[in-house]
């Protein structure tokens, strides 16, 4: 068998309906769209969710939940995060910010950093970050660093 021997099963294709091609095709005249309305026009196609001019399902149910605008979700901080483990790699005494930490690859440039908790700090090092959890800021001054908020907070 080849791709030229196939050909549809007997009965499963019909011919194509020549509409409106005179009275006696039997689709002449309205051309099977029946009279006026909507769906007699050649744009005449309704949305699936169309009623019938019943009011619609969408607009009959109440408003649900809430949409971020672009102006609050700008406003919304989003902060890089740094376990206090991860800067174990820098040497004691060294300044540590949110450029040292973006050139050792551990947080994206341009972000802002929270400095959690997590793990413990071994030296002594100073750290300017946009924010600090509790735990973060009391292990970095048993450690007898500094811990610095670079932006002040908005109240």
């Amino acid at each position: 068998m080849d791709l030229k021997d196939l050909k549809p099963s007997p009965g499963s294709t019909h011919r194509k309906r020549r509409v409106g091609r005179g009275i006696g095709s039997g689709h002449g005249k309205t051309a099977g769209r029946g009279h006026k309305g909507l769906g007699s026009r050649s744009h005449g196609n309704t949305p699936p969710t169309y009623e019938g001019g019943q009011m619609p399902l969408q607009r009959r149910l109440p408003k649900q939940g809430f949409r971020r605008t672009l102006k609050n979700e700008a406003r919304r901080a989003e902060f890089a995060i740094v376990n206090l483990s991860r800067l174990n790699d820098f040497e004691a005494g060294v300044t540590i910010d949110a450029a040292a930490l973006a050139a050792r690859g551990l947080i994206p440039a341009g972000r802002k950093v929270k400095v959690l908790g997590d793990g413990d700090l071994k030296s002594k090092i100073t750290v300017r970050a946009d924010g600090f959890s509790k735990s973060a800021r009391d292990k970095i001054t048993a450690a007898g660093g500094t811990a610095e908020i670079t932006t002040p907070t908005e109240s």
